[in-house]
C-alpha cells in the first residue's frame, strides 16, 4: 500500500468523488424542481437535466454502456415522448392551475414515507455487500446486456408496451380535439349557426 492510498479517506476525497457529489447535488435540485414547478414544459425540460445528472454519475463510476442507455431511452425517448404528448393533446404550456389538486400535504407525506421505506430497504439489503474493485468491470456491455436480457427482459418488453400505449393515447387524444373543432366549426359556418352568432 503506497502512502497516497494510506492517506486517502473521508477527509481527503478524490477529485472524481467531488465530481460525483456536486453532479448529484445538481440532479438532486433538478430533480425537486421537476416536481415543484407549475409549468408542464419547464417540468419536462428540469426532467432532462435530472436524467441528464445521472447519466453523468454513471460514467463518472465507468459504467458507459448504462450512461449511454440513460441518454438515448430516458433523455432522448421518454422526454421526447412527454413533449410530443403535451403538444398533441394542446396541453397549457403556462401555470395550469387545474393540475394542483390541494392535495400537496398528503401527497409529500406519501412521497417522504416512500423514501424511507426504499432507503430502507437499499440500506438492510446491502448493509454487508461489497464491490471487488479488482474484478472485471459491473457495468460492462456484456455484464449489462446479459444480466438485461435474461433476468430483465420482462420489464424491458412491458416498459416499452407501456410507452407505446402513451403514445397512441396522445394521438387519439389529438384526433379527438381536432374532429371536435373541425365540428364546431362547420357548426358555425352554417345559417343558423350564423344567425346564432348575430343574435
Amino acid at each position: 500500500m503506497t502512502l497516497a492510498a494510506a492517506s486517502h479517506g473521508f477527509l481527503s476525497p478524490t477529485g472524481v468523488e467531488i465530481a460525483f457529489l456536486l453532479v448529484g447535488l445538481v440532479t438532486l435540485g433538478a430533480a425537486v424542481l421537476t416536481v415543484t414547478t407549475r409549468q408542464l414544459v419547464h417540468a419536462a425540460l428540469w426532467l432532462v437535466v435530472a436524467l441528464g445528472g445521472l447519466a453523468v454519475e454513471y460514467l463518472l463510476l465507468t459504467a458507459e454502456f448504462i450512461a449511454w442507455v440513460q441518454v438515448l431511452i430516458y433523455v432522448g425517448a421518454v422526454v421526447v415522448l412527454i413533449l410530443f404528448g403535451l403538444m398533441l393533446t394542446r396541453a397549457p404550456i403556462g401555470r395550469s392551475p387545474d393540475a394542483d389538486s390541494g392535495n400537496r400535504w398528503a401527497a409529500l407525506t406519501v412521497a417522504v414515507a416512500s423514501a424511507a421505506a426504499l432507503v430502507w430497504v437499499v440500506v438492510d439489503a446491502f448493509r454487508t455487500t461489497w464491490i471487488e474493485l479488482d474484478g472485471p468491470a459491473a457495468g460492462s456491455t456484456a455484464v449489462t446486456g446479459a444480466s438485461l436480457f435474461q433476468n430483465w427482459v420482462l420489464p424491458f418488453e412491458a416498459l416499452s408496451v407501456l410507452l407505446l400505449a402513451a403514445l397512441v393515447g396522445a394521438i387519439v387524444l389529438s384526433r379527438r380535439t381536432k374532429a371536435a373543432r373541425a365540428d364546431e366549426v362547420s357548426r358555425a359556418g352554417t345559417p343558423q349557426g350564423q344567425q346564432g352568432g348575430v343574435r
